[in-house]
């Protein structure tokens, strides 16, 4: 009996041991199964949760370089630098999604103060493993401000810069603007676009490890690292002469009802650009209020045109270049000249018989250019053309430079050449224009014309800008003739409109027709006035190119920009301070 008990005992005690072994074994699955659920399957969002608690991980925006023009002081002194494109503090307002008691409370708090909708804050807010979520780039100090007023729990601001554009109008088409939020903001058209990666520097981060009252473990992670501020950019432009050249310009078009205009004044020694302006413009700091996008568009670089009369003086270079012609040479106009079964007659179909070359730019006679042309031969004309930098970019450090189109020179016939002559059927930006001009004024030494003068790093180190000479085109002496003939334009010719009492002026008037849209040959009722010219003769200071677009009140340039010409060298006389070398004649 007592052995019966004994196995029946053992036998108990064996299923419980077996009962114990199975609870122990089906305890260390699920032990190992929640391991691995959390150091597996969920080890990441546990990781990062822990890591939101004890660090602090951020990206700090560099500050974006300026950009400057010159600011003249007194006489003797060296200019100041005036910030026509700078940084302005303003703020991001984020969120720290796992922080924020109340969601609900705080989206009806959030929506009307930052003028996000309530679903759109609903996304944002509903991301709980989310340790920084950006709401509002770009805040004011008064909306901060009213923020924390409310005291929301999990949202905060940081630093952040905005760009202002403190003469607005005056500059946009040179500066452009900066669009997109974030990482994904850019500059666009101007400086801002083509020196994007030069402005923006390098952005920095803040990644520390802190304790659960939020102050920074001093021994703990730090992979900090400070913002590289972005380089400045120092303009060639004098911050007068712009405002007085944009001044100028805008009453011009606007009392002879024009479409718009351009007014560009170069050093022809150096090519430097010294004002630069056309109309309509654009203010950057309310771009996204523009309906036509065209005027982002600087038409100084951007646009062409068929330039008319004002060409007669290149080709007149290339026939005296070449011994072609000189200034007494004479021919003798009937009032047109027809060329492979084209006839080409001379504005308002005038004849005036016997004439000189000089003559020939003073009455800006289109069949004494054709003469000149075809007296110095195609290739000859089309070389010199070439030779002066058109058909090609200039490579100014600005955006969409047009290059022109003087294709029509290569073709067969003598009619391409001789209509371009005086400037139709081919075309050239205001840039090329004015640099070529000023090659007349440099004694035959073609520039390249360039805006920046200066980059400044962040180190403090300064790259400067040289000047770059592209090459002889004409030479001294042909320069010399050639300008004597351009100062007879202004005072016998067309252009006396453009003249300075007291002083020498060069120039060249011209009033170009304008292209049908809807088919071949030209608008009867459009017309483009130009004046291009540079003084004073004996050492020019400025070239200057005036161009005013399908002006409703008169037809030409010799009422147009000439007279705009007149009064922006005026000026500028009088505020390089060049003493005058003729007699002044007091008026009556």
């Amino acid at each position: 009996m007592a052995r019966h008990i004994s196995v029946r005992s053992r036998k108990i005690e064996d299923k419980r041991l077996l009962l114990l072994k199975t609870v122990f074994f089906l305890f260390g699955l699920i032990l190992i199964g929640r391991l691995f659920e959390l150091q597996v399957l969920k080890g990441k969002a546990y990781s990062l949760k822990a890591d939101e608690q004890y660090s602090v991980r951020r990206t700090v925006e560099a500050p974006r370089g300026l950009i400057f023009v010159h600011e003249r002081t007194q006489e003797g002194a060296d200019d100041e630098l005036f910030p026509i494109a700078r940084n302005v503090n303003r703020h991001l307002i984020y969120a720290v999604p796992k922080d924020i008691e109340n969601p609900e409370e705080a989206i009806g708090i959030l929506s009307p103060l930052l003028g996000l909708s309530v679903d759109e804050l609903s996304r944002k807010l509903n991301k709980p493993l989310d340790p920084f979520e950006p709401l509002v780039h770009g805040a004011s100090d008064e909306m901060w401000a009213l923020l924390q007023e409310r005291n929301i729990t999990g949202v905060g601001a940081q630093v952040e810069y905005a760009r202002d554009y403190p003469e607005g109008l005056l500059f946009g088409t040179i500066t452009g603007f900066m669009q997109g939020e974030g990482d994904d903001r850019r500059g666009q058209y101007g400086i801002e676009q083509i020196y994007d990666d030069t402005l923006k520097g390098t952005r920095g981060l803040f990644d520390v490890e802190q304790d659960a009252n939020g102050n920074v473990i001093p021994i703990g992670r730090e992979n900090s690292y400070a913002a590289v501020p972005g380089s400045d950019i120092v303009l060639t432009i004098d911050h007068a002469i712009q405002y007085r050249a944009c001044e100028r310009l805008d009453n011009a078009v606007r009392i002879h009802g024009a479409k718009g205009g351009s007014l560009l004044i170069l050093n022809p020694m150096t090519g430097a650009v010294r004002a630069l302006c056309v109309t309509p413009r654009f203010d950057p700091n309310g771009y996204g209020s523009v309906k036509d996008l065209s005027v982002y568009l600087n038409q100084v670089i951007s646009g062409s045109w068929e330039p008319g009369s004002i060409f007669k003086a290149i080709t007149m270079a290339a026939a005296l270049e070449h011994e072609a012609v000189t200034p007494e040479t004479t021919f003798v106009d009937i009032g047109s000249v027809t060329l492979d079964k084209e006839t080409i007659n001379n504005a308002d179909n005038k004849v005036y018989g016997e004439q000189s070359m000089t003559q020939v730019l003073a009455n800006s006679i289109n069949t004494g250019a054709v003469y000149a042309q075809r007296a110095a031969g195609k290739e000859v004309f089309r070389t010199t053309v070439e030779a002066f930098g058109f058909g090609r970019k200039t490579g100014i450090e600005l955006p969409a430079e047009n290059s022109g189109d003087i294709s029509s020179l290569a073709k067969r016939g003598e009619i391409y050449a001789a209509t371009a002559s005086f400037g139709q059927g081919i075309t050239a930006t205001p840039l090329q224009m004015t640099a070529a001009f000023g090659a007349i004024a440099n004694g035959g030494i073609l520039m390249k014309p360039y805006i920046v003068e200066e980059v400044i790093h962040a180190d403090g180190e300064k790259v400067k800008t040289s000047p770059q000479e592209i090459g002889r085109v004409i030479s001294q002496r042909t320069a010399i003739v050639l300008r004597a003939m351009l100062v007879n334009v202004v005072e016998e010719g067309h252009g006396k409109r453009a003249g300075v009492q007291g002083y020498w002026v060069a120039g060249k008037t011209g009033t170009a027709q304008v292209a049908r849209k809807d088919g071949k040959g030209y608008d009867p009722y459009k017309t483009i006035g130009s004046f291009i010219g540079f003084g004073p003769v004996d050492a020019p200071r400025f070239v200057m190119l005036v161009k005013i677009d399908e002006p409703s009140s008169v037809k030409f340039a010799e009422s147009t920009a000439a007279p705009v010409f007149g009064e922006m060298a005026d000026f500028l006389f009088q505020y390089y301070r060049i003493k005058p070398t003729r007699e002044i004649i007091q008026k009556k």
